[in-house]
């Protein structure tokens, strides 16, 4: 949870006003927002990447980026509702932070 924390810390961090408009700056928001992302990604990762198998194996591993990219948003998203989370303006930005979070 406290790599979670980190990347998305960084994650919105970089790209804030180049996309990303988080609602709190605070830790005990991203802490919050970090157990939110490691939810998202122990219940929906296996989901989606097991029906997007074939999507993985066409784009030779471009699909797992795409996916990641979704539970980003998601994350922002699932967060917002709960006072927490920040808001993505679009593909590009959500692409970017989902990079930066996983690294």
């Amino acid at each position: 949870m406290a790599i979670n924390a980190i990347a998305l810390y960084a994650a919105v961090f970089f790209l804030k006003d180049n996309g990303i408009n988080p609602q709190n700056d605070g830790w005990l928001s991203i802490i919050f927002l970090a157990i939110i992302f490691g939810l998202i990604n122990a219940i929906l990762r296996p989901i989606l990447m097991t029906l997007g198998c074939p999507l993985i194996i066409i784009t030779l591993g471009v699909g797992t980026l795409l996916i990641n990219t979704l539970l980003f948003y998601l994350t922002g998203i699932i967060g917002t509702r709960f006072g927490v989370g920040f808001t993505v303006t679009g593909f590009w930005p959500a692409f970017l932070g989902a990079s930066l979070s996983v690294l």
